[in-house]
């Protein structure tokens, strides 16, 4: 008996140290790849943050050109940026749905009909997108550049990132104590007094472990954005105008460049900002969730 517990506790650590070397090494090598550029080739950060010129050189060895990266960064925030404010509030009232409202019809038929749509390729998602709502907004919205926009990204990736937070969210919510839904209904509550009041702060910690999944799953896909967003290396004048974003210029890119040229190196930079990005909004959260439990 004790020596199947040592076992299992023993691989479960092993396991956990290879996790946790090999997101260090991933961290190691994308720091050492994504700043060749600024020390070999003597780029500085603002220029790769706010300057949109962007002709990078792809020769070996060779410098001189230019990596302003700021029009694939907004294409990456503005995308994002869309498909937290279409996908949080459906996500959120599907999970109270989930488990509040009708646990059982929830949890038997609606979670695991949301599930399934985490399974579904990404390329399904995008050529769903390409066939259907880039064609829709062109004709409804008469989208200056065919439909291919900001808003079709956006519109994707929140329907992308839906099952992941609205799931995990529902979850957060069952982890309620049924002692402060009991509390609450002693009190005199009604039901959405419970829920907003009691139940959804209680879960914020949670629900914002599901936002930042949903967010970490937006920032990173490729395949399904780049299909709709229009591929234009150009500032967008609206969310019905197309531009490009940092994983569809990397995706398109990396493999049509010399190993060690600028234009190599300056990918590499795009992404360890996507690893930064990630790694910020994870500290983020994890303040806004120690800061929930201070209050409470």
């Amino acid at each position: 008996m004790f020596k199947k517990e040592y076992l299992g506790r023993g691989i479960v650590t092993v396991c956990g140290i290879f996790i946790i070397a090999l997101t260090i090494a991933i961290s190691v090598f994308l720091l050492v790849k994504g700043t060749g550029v600024f020390t070999q080739f003597h780029h500085s950060v603002a220029e790769f943050l706010f300057s949109d010129n962007w002709a990078p050189k792809d020769v070996p060895g060779e410098g001189g050109g230019h990596i302003g990266s700021s029009i694939y960064i907004m294409g990456s925030l503005m995308t994002c940026g869309l498909a937290l404010l279409i996908a949080v509030p459906f996500s959120l009232a599907g999970a109270i749905f989930i488990a509040e409202i009708s646990p059982r019809l929830g949890s038997r038929v609606l979670q695991p009909a949301i599930e399934i749509f985490v399974g579904i390729p990404s390329v399904v998602y995008g050529w769903v997108g390409l066939t259907i709502l880039v064609p829709f907004i062109r004709d409804k919205l008469h989208a200056p550049m065919g439909g291919y926009s900001v808003l079709a990204a956006g519109i994707v990736l929140a329907i992308m990132i839906f099952p992941t937070i609205a799931t995990v969210a529902a979850d957060a919510l069952r982890a309620v104590p049924d002692s402060y839904r009991q509390a609450a209904y002693g009190l005199g509550s009604t039901r959405w007094q419970l829920i907003y009041k009691v139940s959804v702060p209680a879960a914020k910690s949670g629900i914002f472990t599901g936002i930042i999944l949903g967010l970490s799953r937006a920032f990173g896909e490729t395949l399904a954005v780049a299909m709709v967003i229009g591929k234009t290396r150009v500032f967008p004048k609206g969310i019905l105008y197309p531009t490009n974003n940092l994983t569809a210029a990397i995706a398109a890119d990396m493999g049509n460049t010399a190993n060690g040229g600028e234009y190599n190196m300056a990918l590499w930079a795009m992404a360890l900002l996507l690893l930064i990005i990630s790694l910020a909004c994870i500290v983020v959260i994890h303040l806004l969730s120690r800061s929930g439990v201070k209050e409470k």
